[in-house]
């Protein structure tokens, strides 16, 4: 087995849901010092920063006290959550800094962001795919979800996939979610209440949507030396991997992202030394309820066009044979941009998940499908 890249030292993250008095950064800031509390580490134990969705580096460092010898900000798309593990461990492996906190902060209900519609870049909500909405609108092209739904329909038509099956990715993360005090959407959701909602864009519906909310999240890496000497239980993170598909991604990939997504997903995998068959649950990227398909095909988990078969009789759920988004993820617990669904591999590799722990938890994948595809993978033992 591989030496692991970097260590999780500490995360923390803040309520989810509407806090109108509260900026991007205030969130962030608020997930930091949970973050550092969790570590035992204090703002000056810090010498790196990523920083994500906040006001910029420099104004959140210089309001939280931080003097970091290594920094960076992102740019706001979920894509960048694998791409931000990435870059802190490349800092920490180079010596570049020691530890590094990732702050993300989002007050994009506050702020009025939305899926449902939007306009060029389709950049309200910090998602989109294309970059040329004009060539697209006049065809229904306007918004993001309008993109997956296009998606969605041609796996049905290829695949004979349908929206019965679609619809146990929203309702198993939602029992995921019944079980997380933390998520906004925990009451009861069934096929019947499912089928009975309204279209957002055919063939989605209004719970094949992610929630918009406000939030921050902060997750603290350092060395895998490091973090035998601090107080919690280390995670490591052993395999990080990236891969683009921008060419024609001003239009759905006729792949469904299936080819970044297995070079991603294998690398990871590879570079930390495991298999899928080591893998005791998977943290994926679920803005839209297609893209869980999409994504556990493209890992590999599934045969092509299989996906919505092969999640059906609970296989994804608790207890079943891959859990998915034990959290209830951006369907039910809150849209964190992939940050949420990393403190909560974390959360399950320590064992602090209560009534919705995996059981024995070792190893978790995470995966962001995106014209950028990512995938991180967490171990508890090196």
């Amino acid at each position: 087995m591989s030496r692991p890249l970097a260590a999780v030292a500490g995360v923390g993250t803040t309520r989810f849901g509407k806090m109108p008095d509260l900026s991007a950064d205030d969130l962030a800031g608020w997930a930091l010092s949970e973050a550092l509390s969790d570590a035992g580490l204090t703002v000056r134990d810090i010498d790196g920063l990523v920083a994500s969705r906040v006001s910029g580096y420099e104004q959140f460092a210089a309001a939280y006290g931080l003097q970091p010898q290594w920094c960076v900000q992102l740019p706001a798309e979920g894509r960048m959550c694998g791409a931000a593990i990435a870059l802190a461990v490349n800092a920490l492996r180079t010596g570049e800094c020691r530890t590094v906190a990732l702050v993300y902060g989002n007050n994009g209900r506050s702020a009025g962001a939305t899926y449902g519609a939007g306009g060029a870049g389709y950049t309200a909500a910090g998602e989109g795919y294309g970059t040329a909405p004009e060539l697209t609108r006049p065809y229904g092209m306007t918004s993001p979800g309008a993109f997956s739904a296009l998606m969605f329909q041609r796996h049905s038509y290829l695949y004979g996939t349908t929206e019965e099956q679609l619809a146990e990715v929203a309702v198993t993360f939602r029992k995921h979610a019944a079980l997380n005090a933390a998520a906004v959407m925990r009451d009861p959701l069934d096929l019947e209440t499912y089928l009975a909602s309204r279209y957002i864009v055919e063939p989605l519906r209004l719970f094949d949507y992610c929630l918009i909310n406000d939030g921050g999240v902060a997750v603290i890496l350092t060395t895998a030396e490091a973090a035998a000497d601090l107080p919690r239980p280390p995670v490591y993170v052993l395999g990080v991997a990236q891969r683009a598909q921008f060419l024609g991604s001003d239009f759905p990939p006729e792949d469904f992202w299936a080819g970044a997504i297995g070079e991603a997903g294998s690398a990871a995998l590879h570079q930390a030394g495991r298999d899928r068959a080591d893998m005791d649950g998977l943290m994926l990227y679920d803005n839209f309820s297609p893209t869980v398909l999409f994504t556990l095909e493209g890992l590999g988990y599934c045969p092509p066009g299989e996906s919505g078969q092969w999640i059906q009789d609970g296989r994804i759920g608790l207890g079943g044979e891959l859990p998915v988004n034990t959290s209830g993820g951006h369907l039910s617990e809150s849209y964190l941009q992939g940050w949420g669904l990393t403190v909560e591999a974390v959360r399950q590799l320590r064992g602090e998940c209560g009534a919705r722990q995996i059981p024995g938890a070792t190893h978790i994948q995470y995966a962001c499908a995106a014209p950028l595809v990512s995938s991180v993978v967490y171990g508890s033992e090196p």
